[in-house]
């Protein structure tokens, strides 16, 4: 059975392989789409990250096509749709570096509330020291409101209690044994918006979460506050965003994940006739988050520890073979 391992880095040609001893593997760092989608011909097995777009002309394309592996929690890039119509099985990796994106909220958080890149880049440029501009805040006593509270959102609720941060929660389901355990509660949206200093997001992204936050709600935030967001760039409404921090009605904005990251990291695709006017303007509004001042922007690298690494690469092998042998092992909507 031959496998195309789409967006392959190194690790994935080092170790993929160990658990995989018995299988012919395709290398390939091109994402899959419409038009890379050649180099899967006559595999039975692709397997993919979140860059790649797997739509009805990719799968129409591949019709010995039986199962997508992503090597992601998420498939918003894969449509779940027309791979059920054909009797595609999808497998994700769920839980995988929950705990390293937990920590990168933190990270990011801290370098918003101590002013750590406003700090470092201050010393390369001006070569002394000095505290004009960088007076932080503690973390210690400050509301930290957690949208979504599966496996990222309950670690992150666990590292703010060794903070001393209090603790608001909002899910569709709500968790309320952990909620006891960590002594917080649950409030709905938009009381969690109005009393949280920090609101941190960790839902999956799917039509009922596109825009959760936007022009509606984001001023229901509480005035000085922060947003960070380490799960999917869509959950926020970037030109609401823009809006909020231009005028200062959010004090800072720590992003890992972008609106339209895909069409910014190809930007060059701006000549073709494919891109939309709506993709457009919000690469131009991504592009003016990352000129403000006070927000920290990062590429998507939340989940990207040496630890998160090994789990995905040894749990997609594992669904690859369950799947071989004919046993469900992390298959999407079974």
């Amino acid at each position: 059975m031959k496998i195309a391992i789409f967006e392959a880095t190194a690790e994935d040609r080092e170790l993929l392989p160990t658990f995989l001893p018995d299988l012919e593997l395709a290398w390939f760092e091109e994402k899959l789409k419409p038009e890379t989608v050649a180099l899967a011909e006559g595999c039975e097995v692709i397997s993919v990250f979140v860059n790649s777009q797997i739509d009805r002309a990719v799968i129409e394309a591949l019709p010995e096509l039986k199962l997508i592996a992503t090597r992601s929690t998420g498939f918003d890039h894969i449509d779940t749709k027309v791979a059920g119509e054909r009797g595609i099985n999808i497998t994700n990796v769920p839980g995988y570096g929950s705990r390293s994106v937990a920590e990168f909220t933190f990270a990011l958080m801290l370098t918003l509330s101590r002013r750590i890149f406003t700090a470092h880049s201050q010393i390369r440029s001006v070569g002394t020291f000095t505290f004009d501009g960088l007076e932080g805040f503690d973390l210690f006593g400050k509301t930290l409101g957690i949208v979504g509270t599966g496996n990222i959102g309950r670690n992150v609720a666990r590292i703010a209690v060794g903070f001393g941060m209090k603790v608001i929660g909002y899910d569709g389901k709500p968790d309320e044994k952990l909620a006891s355990e960590l002594g917080f509660s649950y409030a709905p949206l938009p009381e969690l918006l109005a009393n949280s200093d920090i609101v941190t997001l960790h839902l999956p992204y799917n039509p009922e979460t596109h825009h959760i936050i936007n022009r509606g709600n984001i001023y229901q935030m509480r005035p000085g506050s922060y947003l960070i967001n380490t799960a999917r760039g869509e959950l926020i409404e970037t030109d609401a965003l823009v809006g909020a921090l231009q005028k200062k009605h959010l004090a800072g904005a720590g992003m890992d994940v972008l609106e339209g990251e895909h069409e910014l990291k190809e930007e060059m695709e701006l000549i073709t006739k494919d891109q939309s006017m709506k993709n457009v303007k919000t690469i131009l509004e991504d592009h003016v988050l990352m000129e403000l001042p006070q927000v920290v922007i990062t590429p998507h690298i939340a989940f990207f520890s040496k630890e998160a690494k090994l789990q995905i690469i040894k749990t997609t092998a594992e669904n690859i073979l369950a799947w071989q042998a004919g046993r469900s092992s992390n298959l999407v909507g079974k």
